[in-house]
């Protein structure tokens, strides 16, 4: 891939297609090649990237062990709130309008948060398209989703995972047994369950942590665990909705030390590693100028001119939510505001961007 665009890869949004393709249910296409089978468990582990997994592997010999639909990546931005909308759309960020951990919100100038949603926004509106999991549930299938019961409502949780039964958890050891049990409901059954501590644990103390690699086997350990219980008509497939990379602090960019970067500027947000720029109308070009001379090769700096290849077809209310310009960094460097986003300074592990450390994904297939 270069890293301008995709390049026709396989993308996220293909995974449950796919898998209601592999389970027989009519219009559906199984582009991932995934083996037939009665039942499925989508289990996706936040952060969990396909590089990552690779140079750790001696800490997750279950994972490793698995089968990998190769060359698949999550999508750009490669964060969750998108990653796991365009899982439970089939859709590009484009269309179904997630773009990004923040964005603007047209006609308000406000930014929304979409993991704590802290905008009146209806999730419904945001994101109008069914979700693959009603699909499914159409074509006959007991399709249903499994996690954290705070999570039940939310704002992502509405735009992704929506019209099928949603099973709150409380604890890791609840989560054994309420996927085998919604499995083991009907003899024609999919769910989707989620684990978040292995990202949590990357953007505290870094994914290069001896922290992060014990979380890995602990999670590695549970998922052995799960297929050991699955009926055997039961395939377990294990993604992710990005990888992570760690940043020095050195190449932490503070934008507000350099003030004439926000000359025209009305509103910063994405991320460290993938920013949304909006401007003044008609100044994006200069800004898009000014931004590029200041970063060089430390990052790619585009206008919404052309960036189709990185968020597939881009509808008109969707347009106005994508930064008229967007930032993508490169390497192990990243642009923060300490005035609008310090908290980032606090973190070591990053994501957002677009190489290959957090753009490639796992699709572990355990029959």
């Amino acid at each position: 891939m270069t890293l301008a665009g995709l390049g026709g890869r396989a993308t996220i949004d293909q995974i449950l297609p796919s898998v209601g393709a592999a389970m027989g249910a009519p219009g559906f296409t199984n582009s991932l090649m995934l083996p037939e089978a009665a039942r499925y468990v989508v289990f996706l582990v936040d952060g969990l990237g396909l590089e990552l997994l690779r140079e750790h592997a001696d800490a997750a010999p279950f994972l490793s062990s698995l089968t990998n639909v190769d060359d698949v990546v999550c999508g750009v931005p490669s964060t969750t709130a998108t990653s796991l909308t365009s899982l439970g759309t089939g859709l590009p960020a484009g269309q179904h309008g997630m773009v990004g951990y923040t964005s603007r919100v047209p006609g308000s100038g406000q930014r929304l948060n979409s993991l704590k949603w802290d905008q009146p926004v209806d999730p419904l509106i945001w994101q109008p398209h069914r979700t693959v999991l009603e699909q499914m549930q159409d074509a006959g299938i007991a399709a249903s989703s499994v996690n954290d019961a705070t999570f039940a409502d939310s704002g992502l949780t509405l735009c992704s995972q929506r019209g099928v039964p949603f099973h709150g958890i409380s604890s890791i050891w609840e989560r054994l047994d309420v996927v085998l049990e919604v499995i083991e409901s009907s003899p024609r059954a999919m769910t989707y369950a989620y684990e978040s501590r292995l990202d949590h644990t990357g953007h505290g103390k870094g994914c290069a942590s001896e922290e992060w690699r014990t979380m890995l086997t602990t999670i590695d350990t549970e998922l052995a665990d799960l297929r050991e219980e699955l009926p055997r008509d039961t395939v377990l497939l294990v993604t992710a909705d990005h990888g992570m990379i760690d940043l020095p602090k050195a190449n932490r960019f503070d934008v507000d030390s350099s003030p004439t970067l926000l000359d025209d500027v009305t509103l910063l947000a994405g991320e460290a590693r993938f920013r949304h720029v909006y401007t003044r109308s008609g100044a994006a070009l200069d800004v898009a100028a000014r931004w590029q001379a200041e970063l060089g090769d430390r990052a790619l700096v585009r206008t919404q001119d052309g960036i189709e290849d990185w968020f597939g077809p881009i509808t008109a209310d969707v347009r106005g939510r994508i930064g008229d310009v967007v930032v993508a960094a490169l390497g192990d460097f990243a642009v923060f505001s300490s005035r609008e986003f310090g908290i980032e300074f606090k973190m070591t592990g990053f994501h957002g961007s677009v190489s290959e450390a957090e753009l490639r994904i796992p699709v572990l297939v355990a029959p």
